[in-house]
């Protein structure tokens, strides 16, 4: 658990968080990383949080990249039709969230590229059609033998339904992998990360590809809105990585239904809180990445034409500045 060890009035933080954003390279500071909450940011009001890890270490996300492949890429793409993987592990994650590990075969990685998903299909006794629907793994790209889901139960959502439902021995089919975005060691001097829900996947897997390359010095900030405290999915992975790179990483967190004791924001994401976190639009070399439900797209970025079509910019990112070349829509 992070311990709090001071709190300033937004204002006075704004400058120090916008100097954050505005450098391209990182510089000495504070090794005391930001937990922020977003929403109802006012002009007299709103604290932001200073936190820092006094407990025991949690999972180093950078020790699978330890692991080298041994094997070949079990996802080629192309025509390669769909395989079928073994469920080898469930954990409940919390009241609607569980994490499912596949086998892959024997010395074999994933193979995937960032940013890139698997499309899973499942047809059920009772369907004239099998239901198809993507997932980014949030297993590292190289971990040999597995590939690990990051599955939201959802109401009469056929395929998360039957993958909660899964025991394990049971299979699934497996299909990708599925190019979302190629990104580039160093290719952008900073990366902001919007997302709401499980749209956390695929920005997770940025970060993996970032802060597991030691030659890679770009900055990620990230804005993750979420029901409640419970439904903010790899916030120790998040943790960790404020921790380890407080000059490079900052997280901040909004609950529309917080506890009492919530230090973060409250409400929705607000274009007072992107306009004080993130990265200037008029700042060199920036990519602002979108993720979550149509209520976040439709306030922040506009939602996409198809999987292929990014559609126009608008929302909240068009009103701060930002082009259509500076934003890309999961």
């Amino acid at each position: 658990m992070f311990a709090r060890q001071a709190f300033r009035s937004a204002q006075p933080l704004k400058k120090g968080i916008r100097r954050y954003a505005a450098e391209s390279k990182p510089s000495g500071g504070s090794n005391i990383p930001l937990l922020v909450g977003v929403g109802a940011v006012s002009a007299g009001g709103g604290y932001y949080y200073y936190t820092q890890n006094s407990g025991s270490p949690v999972g180093d996300i950078a020790q699978q990249a330890k692991q080298k492949a041994t094997g070949s890429k079990t996802f080629k793409g192309g025509d390669q039709g769909f395989i079928d993987l073994m469920l080898e592990d469930v954990e409940k994650v919390n009241h609607n969230t569980k994490r499912f590990r596949f086998a892959l075969p024997e010395g074999d990685v994933s193979g995937l590229d960032v940013a890139s998903a698997l499309i899973t299909k499942y047809k059920g006794p009772e369907m004239e059609k099998p239901v198809i629907r993507p997932y980014t793994p949030i297993s590292d790209e190289d971990a040999v033998g597995y590939l690990d889901l990051l599955v939201k139960r959802y109401p009469n959502g056929p395929m998360s339904e039957h993958l909660h439902d899964m025991e394990p021995k049971q299979r699934l089919q497996f299909k990708g992998p599925i190019p979302k975005y190629p990104l580039k060691p160093n290719q952008h001097n900073h990366i902001a990360l919007i997302a709401g829900g499980t749209g956390i996947t695929p920005m997770y897997q940025v970060c993996r590809a970032v802060f597991n390359n030691p030659e890679d010095k770009t900055k990620i900030t990230l804005v993750f809105g979420n029901i409640g405290e419970e439904d903010i999915l790899l916030k120790r992975e998040f943790e960790e990585l404020e921790n380890k790179y407080p000059q490079r990483f900052r997280a901040f967190y909004v609950l529309d239904d917080p506890p009492e004791k919530w230090q973060g924001g409250k409400g929705f994401i607000t274009k007072e809180l992107l306009k004080t976190v993130l990265p200037e639009a008029k700042s060199e070399n920036i990519k602002v990445f979108v993720c979550g439900p149509p209520g976040l797209y439709k306030a922040i970025s506009g939602t996409k034409k198809s999987p292929q079509d990014q559609g126009e910019l608008s929302g909240i990112l068009k009103e701060l500045g930002y082009s259509k070349d500076q934003v890309f829509k999961f």
